[in-house]
């Protein structure tokens, strides 16, 4: 007897973990324009130290071990008949193709600046584009970040402890950055970036030029909205959060005003049986807070109980931000509770606990050895 199948679209760093949860109880197909995780996680560290960063957010399919049964295709999702049940897909090399499903997983995600994009995409482009943005910022002597958010914040402070030398500004529209997370986390953090001599800059909300995608490294002065005098620098940094949800290939009743995925509160799109959507590209809450609130298993669970008929469960997603906003740091890391406590996990835990018993052990169920690579990100 045939097990059912799940078709994931999308395995950044939500659907990835969905497929995994899945593998052993149907059958898994995940669809990806990139040849590997591309993990939107920790800007910073991507730019400053893109080795360090591919380490642990740049890992091929074949390495996870609870990939081996899930077939990928790499290809460009271009539509899909929800009532055939049916997705089509551009490859790779340009072959139309089509895969069939029992149940479908929408986790495209969403674009956001140029770390987060939904172009297909070789090996090579990846690597390209990790390389030139790293080179871009090395060669510059002053550096504008712009945005409040975590990414922003996170680049700030990775580009001023890895370039001590250089002038880094972070500019941000409110009173306090980080304003989705606890008022504490800003207050610790903010002391961490005028440590690191930081400039902050609030109150500046910039002008994005029309038709601007936020999607390059620029160089021309940042006006703002707000009144201030132009911001100059070698090169700025955007990270404004203006997003755009990867949800064209989708037919519009099952989207928002805004393009996001429709969903109840169990996961399922509204008025479809067997779609579900999870991550950023689903309108779950206002901070599409299922991609970091380990909402994976408990869809995971949902799929499995919808194929057999069982009673589904609720998503509850948190009302604050949380997690890590600096990253992995040369004395440790600090992850934020949404009440905004924090704990530490000191630097030699990092990687001879964490990353390989509780990140790649645990929460991925396995990683296996790369073999040598000697291409240069840097």
């Amino acid at each position: 007897m045939s097990r059912p199948r799940v078709v994931v679209a999308g395995l950044g760093d939500t659907g990835l973990l969905t497929a995994l949860h899945l593998n052993r109880h149907v059958d898994v197909v995940g669809i990806s324009t990139k040849p590997a995780l591309v993990s939107g996680q920790e800007l910073g560290l991507r730019l400053t130290r893109p080795e360090t960063w591919a380490r642990d957010y740049y890992i091929g399919f074949d390495r996870y071990r609870r990939l081996q049964r899930v077939r990928t295709v790499h290809g460009t999702i271009t539509g899909v008949d929800l009532d055939a049940r049916r997705v089509r897909v551009d490859g790779a090399d340009g072959t139309p193709l089509e895969e069939t499903f029992d149940v479908l997983v929408v986790s495209t995600g969403v674009t956001n600046g140029f770390w987060r994009r939904p172009d297909l995409q070789s090996t090579a482009e990846v690597d390209a584009g990790i390389r030139d943005a790293h080179r871009r910022l090395a060669a510059a002597g002053t550096i504008t970040v712009v945005g409040g958010g975590a990414a922003a914040v996170n680049t700030a402070a990775n580009l001023a402890s890895t370039w001590p030398d250089k002038r880094v500004d972070l500019y941000y529209p409110g009173e306090r950055a980080l304003p989705h997370h606890h008022r504490g986390v800003w207050s610790r953090v903010e002391r961490r970036l005028l440590d690191r001599g930081v400039g902050l800059h609030p109150g500046h909300r910039a002008e994005v030029p029309a038709g601007f995608a936020c999607d390059r490294i620029t160089d021309e002065p940042v006006r703002w909205t707000t009144g201030q005098p132009p911001a100059y620098a070698d090169a700025t940094v955007w990270a404004v959060g203006r997003v755009t949800p990867n949800t064209a290939w989708l037919p519009a009743e099952v989207l928002d005003e805004h393009g996001f995925v429709r969903v109840g509160p169990d996961l399922r799109v509204v008025g479809q049986d067997g779609v579900f959507a999870i991550g950023d590209v689903a309108a779950t809450d206002p901070l599409r807070s299922s991609a970091r609130n380990r909402a994976d298993r408990l869809l995971a669970r949902n799929i499995r109980a919808e194929l057999a008929g069982r009673p589904l469960r609720t998503f509850r997603p948190a009302r604050r931000r949380w997690g890590s906003v600096l990253g992995f740091q040369p004395n440790g890391l600090e992850v934020f509770t949404p009440r905004g406590g924090v704990f530490r996990f000191p630097a030699w835990s990092i990687d001879t606990v964490l990353q390989p018993w509780i990140v790649r052990r645990g929460i991925y169920g396995g990683i296996r050895s790369g073999p040598a690579d000697d291409r240069s990100l840097t």
